[in-house]
């Protein structure tokens, strides 16, 4: 029998009833995308020749996370969980075709099969048992798209050339936070999922720089 979409979800160390304001922590944690997100704002009017659409676009869905992730620490349940999904699942998308399209140069057929790789990529790691690393899996395709990227922007001498490889160091680091939260529940009751947030406000704000950075001017 399937769930209603506004069945209750209780995954996190830190919720242990079902009251909007039983992960106080994981849901004040999510103000680390909107400061990522205000801190791009900041960045794009300091370069304002690179305050392009694609750039602006990565912007809101940054603060379009925050707000998601907040609803879904507060409300959970399984509607709020998809508003938690959704943005992260189109950022990844969206950053992925402009860096390759407007970074990276590439043509249209070549970005297409990115993006079909990139989904059948995550798709294969959806086959393993949720329950592994604490779903944490879900987020395999990421990683190895994001130490792809972070080769190719190192070897080509982008500017800032190192930095999609610390986004990627930062990202091993809040996946294991993520990946210890319930293990971690009868010696820490907070969990660490809230980290988890906290550093990954920072692997985005890193990722959406390094493309605003590099891009063509409004591209």
């Amino acid at each position: 029998m399937n769930a209603s979409p506004d069945s209750a979800v209780d995954i996190y160390c830190e919720r242990t009833t079902s009251l909007f304001w039983a992960e106080p922590v994981n849901a004040l944690s999510n103000l680390s995308f909107i400061v990522a997100a205000l801190a791009i704002v900041w960045l794009m009017r300091r370069e304002p020749g690179r305050a392009g659409a694609a750039s602006v676009f990565l912007t809101i869905n940054l603060f379009a996370i925050g707000i998601g992730s907040f609803l879904f620490h507060t409300f959970a349940n399984r509607t709020m969980m998809a508003a938690d999904l959704l943005p992260i699942f189109i950022y990844q998308l969206a950053f992925l075709l402009f860096y390759a399209r407007f970074v990276a140069g590439q043509k249209a057929p070549t970005v297409a099969g990115l993006l079909a790789l990139f989904l059948l990529v995550n798709l294969g790691f959806l086959q393993f048992p949720p329950e592994w690393l604490n779903g944490s899996l879900l987020y395999g395709g990421a990683l190895l798209f994001i130490l792809s990227i972070a080769a190719y922007h190192h070897a080509t001498g982008k500017r800032e050339p190192a930095i999609v490889y610390l986004a990627a160091g930062v990202f091993v680091v809040s996946l294991a936070f993520r990946s210890l939260d319930q293990w971690s529940c009868d010696w820490a009751p907070l969990g660490t999922h809230f980290i988890w947030h906290l550093l990954n406000g920072l692997v985005l704000y890193l990722t959406t720089r390094a493309y605003l950075l590099n891009q063509p001017s409004n591209a």
